[in-house]
């Protein structure tokens, strides 16, 4: 499997950027109530944003490229070289 970044410099550091702070959110909270399940799930949610951040990988924009590529792929085959048309009454 080949596994190569799929978001941008300036994403990757937006991503850093807003898992530390949701992070440091949750584990605030968490110091208040540490018996709500909530925010350890936040927290690790953060983590995962700041994982994604620095080995600038996507999971889930991997998986809609991949979904896109198998799409054009589909149409291809089809001989439908322009995609999906929108429909127009007039």
């Amino acid at each position: 499997m080949n596994v190569r970044p799929n978001i941008g410099i300036i994403n990757a550091l937006v991503r850093i950027t807003a898992g530390l702070t949701i992070l440091a959110w949750s584990t605030s909270k968490m110091v208040k109530r540490p018996w709500k399940d909530s925010y350890i799930f936040i927290a690790m949610m953060g983590a995962m944003k700041v994982g994604e951040g620095i080995v600038r990988y996507c999971p889930l924009t991997a998986a809609y490229e991949k979904g896109q590529d198998m799409m054009e792929q589909q149409n291809a085959e089809d001989g439908d070289s322009e995609g999906w048309i929108p429909y127009n009454p007039s």
